[in-house]
């Protein structure tokens, strides 16, 4: 029954085919790499970057909150956190109403991250009392009214005569717009940058004077019937349909479900421009549409000409929540590295130095099996490094010396694999199997050992990538990372590899220096050979 077994086993084993797959990866990966022509990003502890300040807005009398402070750092982190492994880090300085947050962002592109983070994100749906041009006056229209007075002729007892008296103009306010909201629409030049700066978080229960993005048109808006926390999810899609370009999809929770729902049909049955629905993000309106049906599947668009790179910033600040705080952004600054060239020497010193023990360690007790075990840990590092280039143009991933760490590590476990498969192999070849079997049996029963091994540092890795912070997340990143690529590894090179060399006579015949020999094996000692 064994010995169909092996047969079966071999049968279906094609090292060619394997090796051969994973030949045609290692070449794509080397082209993907080749034709982005990058290199690998380092993280700000190894190149430096942006560091920008932002200060919280305070009223007169007003106090910030250490719980506020707080608040704005976890959602700013999730934020940056949301465009990848970058390395980033967000931290909280002072105290009392000189309480600050820092961001600091590697190399010489952070405005983009800066410019995500600091919107405070507050979100409204508000209809809309009244649109105007961006410098326009007022929103009333004046209707006219005439009135007649009599006047006596002198010293005359005849019926006295008619005259008119002077025009006097009574001003209409569309529903809803008040006189004293008229006058602050008249004050607000939306055609100035200066009144286009947004981050005002204004109060929901109230109405409104704002601004559209461009300045072109301003808007009178009643008060916010539905807000950012009846979102339950939001992401950027291609608008296929009307080729509006990119858009933001928004999904609402059961209450925004019904909220929205009865906004839209209320003002469905309005007059323009009444029939509106403004978008509000941060005091400006984003888009105004017209409301043609009434939306009660619990899911809207925000349009408005957006670019992918902000149709995913917006759906990416909106997904995470809104800042409890305004913020003026202080001064943007290049920082230094933290520990520089010196460190990044040293790091990748103690990296090769690392892999060059494991690689005389393998050479030495393994014999002719340390040529696989220096083709695995090459291999494996190829493959590392090409998904470093990679990642970091994919999701901005940046390597920093907490990562290194983890890559070193990773050596180690690589190691711990094919030293698993080799002494499984080892002990079938001791209980009297052939090579060419030894190898399948032994794979079989070392593979699982290899697998649960693996699969503890990818929990481990996980765990501290999601609950960890700043340089942690960047090591446990890179320790998931090759661990992944150690078992890619194990079971197409290593596994495959070591069942080609069976099939040579230098293995099979177990020489001296094969490893497999009886000395090696243990089976006789030295002085048995004297």
């Amino acid at each position: 029954m064994s010995a169909n077994i092996s047969k079966s086993i071999k049968s279906k084993a094609k090292p060619g085919r394997t090796l051969a797959i994973l030949a045609v990866v290692l070449v794509a990966f080397s082209a993907l790499a080749f034709i982005q022509g990058d290199k690998v990003k380092l993280g700000l502890d190894l190149r430096g970057g942006t560091s920008v300040t932002l200060q919280p807005r305070v009223a007169k009398g007003g106090s910030v909150s250490s719980a506020a402070i707080a608040q704005a750092v976890g959602i700013i982190r999730q934020r940056v956190n949301s465009l990848g492994v970058s390395e980033s880090q967000v931290t909280a300085q002072g105290t009392g109403n000189n309480q600050q947050i820092v961001i600091s962002v590697p190399g010489d592109t952070g405005t983009r991250i800066v410019d995500l983070v600091g919107q405070t994100a507050e979100l409204r749906f508000r209809q809309a009392l009244a649109v105007g041009a961006g410098n326009a006056k007022t929103t009333a229209t004046s209707t006219s009214q005439t009135t007649t007075v009599t006047v006596p002729k002198k010293g005359s007892k005849a019926t006295p005569s008619k005259s008119p008296a002077p025009t006097v103009l009574t001003p209409t306010y569309p529903t809803g717009v008040t006189a004293a909201l008229d006058k602050q629409f008249g004050a607000l030049d939306c055609t100035k940058a200066v009144n286009r700066q947004g981050g005002n978080i204004d109060v929901p229960s109230s109405p409104i004077v704002s601004c559209n993005r461009d300045g072109t048109a301003k808007y009178i808006l009643g008060p916010a019937e539905v807000v950012g926390t009846d979102i339950s999810s939001a992401s950027a899609n291609l608008d296929q349909t009307n080729g509006n370009g990119w858009m933001v999809l928004l999904n609402f929770n059961g209450s925004g479900t019904k909220k929205f729902g009865n906004l839209t049909t209320r003002v469905v049955k309005l007059a323009s421009p009444q029939n509106q629905v403004a978008v509000v993000l941060d005091g400006l309106v984003y888009t105004s549409p017209q409301i043609n049906s009434a939306i009660t599947a619990g899911n809207a668009q925000i349009t408005g000409n957006f670019t992918q790179t902000q149709a995913s910033d917006l759906a990416d600040v909106l997904k995470y929540g809104a800042l409890p705080l305004s913020f003026d952004r202080g001064n943007v600054e290049q920082v230094s590295p933290t520990l520089g060239s010196n460190q990044l020497h040293d790091g990748l010193l103690a990296g090769l130095l690392g892999l060059l023990l494991v690689v005389l360690y393998s050479v030495s007790y393994y014999r002719g099996l340390g040529i696989v075990s220096v083709g695995s840990l090459t291999v494996a590092g190829g493959i590392t490094y090409l998904l470093f280039i990679l990642l970091g143009k994919w999701i901005g991933f940046s390597l920093s010396l907490a990562g290194i760490a983890g890559a070193i590590v990773s050596i180690g476990i690589t190691a711990d694999s094919f030293i698993v498969y080799f002494e499984r192999l080892r002990d079938e070849v001791r209980d009297g199997r052939s090579l060419r079997t030894a190898v399948d049996t032994g794979w079989t029963r070392a593979r699982r050992t290899i697998i649960v091994a693996d699969s503890v540092s990818l929990i481990a890795s996980a765990l501290l990538y999601f609950f960890a912070v700043g340089d942690v997340r960047g090591f446990a990143f890179t320790l998931g990372l090759t661990t992944l690529v150690d078992l890619l590894v194990v079971f197409f090179f290593t596994k495959p590899l070591v069942s080609i060399l069976s099939r040579l006579h230098f293995y099979a015949s177990g020489h001296r220096l094969s490893g497999f020999s009886a000395q090696s094996l243990g089976i006789v000692t030295g002085k048995d050979v004297a």
